[in-house]
């Protein structure tokens, strides 16, 4: 029940943006306009404001860091691998995104907080600066380098190193880790500025996604079998690679690899669908497995809470 009162807002969104778009209320053009919003503006000021304002000495959990990291940095590897064959770079790194980008920002704080408590919250922030931040980074940058690769040019590596320095994703994070090292705070209307816009980000990723999905779109693969593979990497593949290297590699304590599997165990978060949609790659599979995962999630989480005690 935890579970379900936590992603049934997530359904809601998804719900009110397909709505609005099948009634008339907004355009074909909505979609790539609201995503937009979210990736220059809105995201950016959320991942700012996660790193901005965490907190080092409760952030330093290299146990939990090394567990999590190298179970999404494993799922995330395999899935391109297994997705690069007769396909392009780009695309088998956005499906690695949607087998390793576990929601922890939105469905993770509530979730992990009601099951262990606020001792949750710290291990919780962690996940989500190793998935919204540095594999998100990641991803951009193996996005970048697959688009260079197919128009190749005399100055690609200018090209793309250009294109990261001009990126509100890469360079939001960057600032906010100058800003934690600093440790001078923001002052007041200035954080509650970058507060409120990055409240922004997740509800209106999802609307988005809901608005994608209010309208058929041809693909050229099939959907269905991909969108069950990825899912099932995610669902099952990142938590049991994650509880392996937290109980049997790194030996932590049982609350915080129940916490990490957890964690690893979420549905897919809305990057992957906003990467897609940034760059013009295929969406269809991405927005469903976003979709099947959370669904998916409400009966795979409770069972697996159960077997990792």
């Amino acid at each position: 029940m935890q579970t379900l009162v936590v992603v049934l807002p997530i359904f809601a969104l998804i719900f009110a943006g397909w709505l609005v778009r099948r009634i008339g209320v907004l355009g074909p053009h909505a979609t790539v306009e609201l995503n937009r919003f979210v990736v220059f503006l809105a995201l950016p000021a959320l991942l700012f404001d996660i790193v901005a304002s965490a907190d080092w000495a409760e952030l330093w959990q290299p146990g939990f860091v090394a567990a999590f990291g190298l179970g999404s940095a494993a799922v995330f590897v395999l899935t391109i691998c297994l997705r690069l064959r007769g396909r392009y770079l780009a695309d088998a790194t956005i499906d690695g995104l949607n087998a390793a980008y576990a929601n922890a920002g939105f469905i993770g704080f509530p979730l992990a907080v009601a099951i262990f408590g606020p001792a949750a919250l710290a291990p919780t922030m962690i996940a989500t600066i190793l998935t919204a931040c540095i594999l998100f980074a990641v991803a951009l940058i193996l996005v970048e380098i697959g688009l260079a690769g197919e128009r190749p040019s005399p100055n690609m590596l200018r090209t793309v190193a250009l294109r990261f320095a001009r990126s509100p994703l890469i360079v939001a994070p960057v600032l906010g880790a100058v800003v934690m090292a600093s440790g001078v705070g923001l002052p007041g209307p200035v954080e509650h500025f970058v507060d409120l816009l990055g409240q922004a980000a997740s509800p209106c990723a999802l609307i988005a996604l809901g608005l994608f999905l209010a309208e058929p779109r041809p693909t050229a693969e099939p959907v269905t079998r991909t969108t069950v593979l990825l899912g099932s990497l995610k669902l099952f593949g990142q938590p049991a690679a994650t509880w392996l290297l937290a109980v049997e590699v790194f030996h932590l304590a049982p609350p915080l690899a129940a916490t990490a599997t957890l964690l690893a165990a979420l549905p897919t978060g809305t990057g992957p669908f906003m990467v897609a949609e940034l760059y013009g790659r295929e969406s269809s599979v991405t927005s469903r497995v976003i979709l099947g995962s959370t669904i998916a999630s409400l009966a795979t989480i409770t069972p697996l809470l159960a077997l990792v005690g």
